[in-house]
């Protein structure tokens, strides 16, 4: 059974899943260090996890401009795991918790092919706006 859960001090265990995962979706780079990964977790308005018998299944995290916006950041599930709403499940108990924190815009990129993942929950593109990004899009 998946388990949902909020981080903020990572073990240093956890700390490794988390490596892997965004290793497994190209995110990983050898600059990036888990003490990188630690203070990532740590800075992020909140952290979730998915967890089945000890394994990592997914992850997502959130980061608040604390002027009542926030974004949604490496939304991503285990290969394995993918077409059980472990990725659904984490944007939900996101946007639920960015809510319940005041929250009043949340934003996201949904880069790839997850625009319609993320117009399935609800999210749309703002007229007339498209994504920028200055520097390399994949840091």
């Amino acid at each position: 059974m998946l388990r949902y859960r909020f981080i903020k001090i990572p073990d240093e265990k956890t700390l490794a899943r988390l490596a892997a995962l965004y290793a497994e979706q190209g995110w990983w780079t050898g600059k990036d260090t888990l003490a990188m990964l630690r203070r990532m977790v740590r800075g992020s308005h909140c952290f979730l996890i998915a967890e089945e018998n000890g394994r990592l299944a997914g992850m997502g995290r959130a980061l608040n401009a604390w002027s009542g916006e926030a974004y949604i950041h490496d939304v991503a599930v285990q290969k394995e795991f993918r077409g059980r709403k472990v990725g659904s499940q984490l944007m939900k108990r996101l946007v639920a918790r960015l809510k319940k924190d005041g929250v009043r815009w949340i934003g996201l990129i949904a880069s790839g092919n997850s625009a319609p993942f993320y117009e399935s929950l609800g999210f749309r593109s703002p007229p007339g706006s498209r994504a920028m990004t200055l520097g390399d899009p994949n840091v």
